[in-house]
């Protein structure tokens, strides 16, 4: 390789490798304006009990693939780190539903706070096969209803955390 191609070949390595660095920047400043926008609407999170009791339905693993505000299957809840796609470990006790996340904190849904239960083809932006996520609706403490999504790897559990366990 003569000199005047690896110089050309260097700068084009660091132009694109700025235009990454603005891409990815972008992206964050994004997410932060994001956060801030829903801290106050989203508030604080409910507390996981010091006790639970037994499970009703045994835990499902999968991946835990968001939530996001009400019926906007898009508009991801990035507060708390419920934005954030994480393997995790799903069990419904009779107070409410524990979904243990890899990386942080345990998320409670209290029972009195869910809405509903039901299967989706598509939430936080993560599309699966037909009915391949588990959507729980479910009130903030603040009043806000937000989907959670979980796609587990056992799909055909579904049918129990579906029918009438509210």
């Amino acid at each position: 390789m003569n000199t005047p191609t690896l110089i050309a070949s260097l700068v084009m390595v660091a132009v694109l490798l700025v235009v990454v660095a603005l891409v990815f920047r972008a992206m964050l400043r994004g997410w932060k304006r994001r956060e801030h926008v829903q801290t106050p609407m989203i508030g604080a999170l409910p507390e996981v009990p010091e006790s639970v009791g037994a499970p009703i339905l045994p835990e499902m693993t999968g991946l835990y693939v968001g939530s996001t505000l009400g019926k906007e299957r898009f508009e991801r809840v990035v507060v708390g780190k419920l934005g954030d796609r994480a393997k995790a470990v799903l069990t419904r006790y009779s107070d409410g539903i524990m979904l243990k996340r890899n990386g942080v904190r345990p998320l409670w849904i209290p029972d009195e706070s869910i809405t509903a239960i039901r299967t989706e083809r598509v939430v936080a932006g993560k599309v699966a096969a037909q009915d391949g996520i588990l959507a729980i609706r479910w009130r903030l403490p603040s009043g806000v209803e937000i989907d959670t999504g979980f796609r587990g790897d056992n799909r055909p559990n579904y049918a129990d955390w579906t029918k009438g366990v509210l």
